[in-house]
């Protein structure tokens, strides 16, 4: 079996995406996870560029990793000095990982008119540097930064900072397609070209996302020879991202037949995924291949018969082989038999023709037509049926619950807008709290769970981590009808229920109640509500 070494640049070049800021803990977090998924480098930052790396660097020090090794990351030094006196370099060397990426310029245009120097100073900074590198003791790899661009505009001396990284010491070349411009044809045949000149050395790709094409290059540059690929687990980056490894990692897997995790299974590439955009507080998207909630989802007509005959009929791999599941939709289109399908996970007694099945089908065309939809909040779905088979009790009971904004915003640090105020009623006992949120939505939110959590602990780990509505009948204006959905997460598995009412407040309220019972039957709970 061929082997690709992964090298995530999560902490690095995932951190120069717009709207993303790790912590020292975040990235203790995410190194952590990335290593139990099994990828072989993990990218640090730059230790000189501020305190925080720095402190990452040092505290990373106590880490036991079973798979990936730390990389410290720099830039050559800086024209016309020593590179024992550059403070970045001696950074580097300080920062003790095994292995330091090195980028240095392959494009004559970015020498002569960016960095503002001479073709040959630049090839002397890469050397040297490289080799001030590697004699302190760490294994260097040279990222080639603009190097397709380069080798385009003037291939000799692309070619040449290769020569020079190897002169230095460098272990491993990194072709980095960084304008993110290159389709994936031309990134195959350069990278072709470039390995056939350099035998027995060790080549990576690293490419950005600006064309969309950053998995389809890296993958043509695996096809042409590559043993590293470079890029973030949820493929965001600088402008456009970098190429997403985690699609990376379920192609090389599933059809090329390459080890890219040290051995570790792909089984948990969804989960690892979603650990790691839950610390970075994105959003995986729904149609996300391999690890998204909709890759494996089927939505009425042939494609649900098909699957329920032969998976192969409509998926191209087994959902569970990336530790990700099959969905098949709820919707008034999706049919009797599978209704009974879903019902057979609370009810498996139940056959298609029992009148209690008929009803429920019923049941679900009355609340479509009233404005539910279900295809994306099957977990509402699943009370519906706990509720139409008496096999429903609840946790609790409102008492009341009311919303008070204020303008101007009462507390504008802490980002409040309103406030609001829940009392329930709970194994015969009343309780009342309040909390402060970004919309009354929001304030909601934290005072339900704020209040239940005193019964049921297990509701400290819940949040919201997606809020939508639409007005279903706009000619209706402010009196319309509002359908909301909403997506919750415990930080291992996520689930959607939905709301349905002319007062958004009230159906948000809808959507969070049964986001919290459904949470609490998921994990067992006894219920004890009234």
């Amino acid at each position: 079996m061929r082997k690709i070494a992964l090298f995530d640049s999560t902490l690095r070049d995932g951190s120069q995406a717009e709207g993303i800021s790790f912590s020292v803990e975040d990235k203790l977090k995410i190194v952590q996870a990335l290593d139990t998924l099994g990828v072989s480098f993990i990218e640090a930052g730059n230790p000189g560029s501020n305190p925080k790396d720095l402190e990452f660097f040092f505290r990373s020090k106590d880490l036991s990793l079973q798979h990936a090794k730390l990389v410290a990351f720099g830039s050559t030094r800086r024209r016309n000095t020593k590179a024992e006196d550059d403070p970045n370099l001696k950074s580097l060397v300080h920062a003790g990982t095994s292995c330091v990426a090195i980028f240095g310029k392959s494009w004559d245009f970015h020498v002569t008119d960016i960095i503002r120097t001479t073709l040959e100073e630049n090839l002397a900074m890469i050397e040297d540097s490289i080799r001030f590198i590697t004699e302190s003791g760490s294994e260097v790899f040279f990222d080639a930064e603009h190097y397709f661009d380069g080798y385009v505009a003037n291939k000799e001396y692309a070619l040449a900072s290769l020569r020079a990284a190897l002169a230095g010491g460098a272990t491993t070349l990194v072709l980095c397609e960084t304008r993110g411009g290159m389709i994936p044809s031309e990134v195959k045949r350069i990278t072709q070209e470039t390995i056939a000149l350099f035998p027995n050395v060790d080549f990576g790709i690293h490419t950005h996302d600006d064309a969309g094409c950053a998995v389809a290059s890296s993958i043509a540059a695996v096809e042409a020879g590559v043993v590293q690929v470079q890029g973030t687990l949820l493929g965001f980056g600088e402008r456009c991202g970098n190429a997403n490894l985690a699609s990376i990692a379920g192609i090389l897997g599933t059809k090329l037949g390459c080890d890219c995790l040290c051995g570790e299974s792909l089984e948990r590439l969804t989960g690892i995924c979603r650990r790691v955009a839950e610390v970075a507080n994105v959003r995986i998207s729904g149609n996300a291949p391999f690890i998204g909630k909709s890759a494996f989802a089927h939505k009425g007509g042939m494609h649900i018969d098909g699957v329920q005959k032969n998976p192969h009929s409509f998926e191209h791999i087994d959902p569970m082989v990336v530790g990700n599941e099959r969905r098949l939709l709820m919707s008034e289109v999706a049919g009797r038999a599978l209704m009974l399908k879903r019902i057979a996970r609370i009810a498996p007694n139940l056959d298609k023709d029992d009148p209690v099945t008929v009803s429920l089908m019923d049941e679900l065309k009355r609340l479509e037509a009233e404005g539910y939809q279900f295809e994306g909040a099957e977990s509402s779905f699943d009370l519906v049926i706990r509720r139409h088979l008496k096999m429903y009790r609840p946790y609790f009971t409102l008492v009341h619950y009311q919303t008070i904004g204020s303008s101007p915003y009462a507390d504008p640090q802490s980002g409040a807008t309103h406030a609001a105020v829940v009392k329930v009623k709970v194994k015969g006992e009343s309780a009342i709290t309040a909390a402060e949120g970004e919309g009354p939505v929001n304030a909601l939110d934290r005072a339900l769970r704020k209040v239940l959590e005193q019964f049921y602990p297990t509701l400290t780990s819940v949040h919201l981590t997606d809020y939508k509505v639409r007005v279903l009948d706009s000619a209706g204006a402010t009196a319309s009808k509002v359908r909301v959905l909403i997506e919750s997460t415990d930080g291992k598995e996520s689930w959607s229920t939905i709301g349905v009412s002319k007062d958004i407040i009230e159906a948000s309220w809808f959507a969070l109640s049964d986001s919290i019972e459904y949470k609490l039957i998921a994990d067992g709970v006894e219920p004890s509500g009234e």
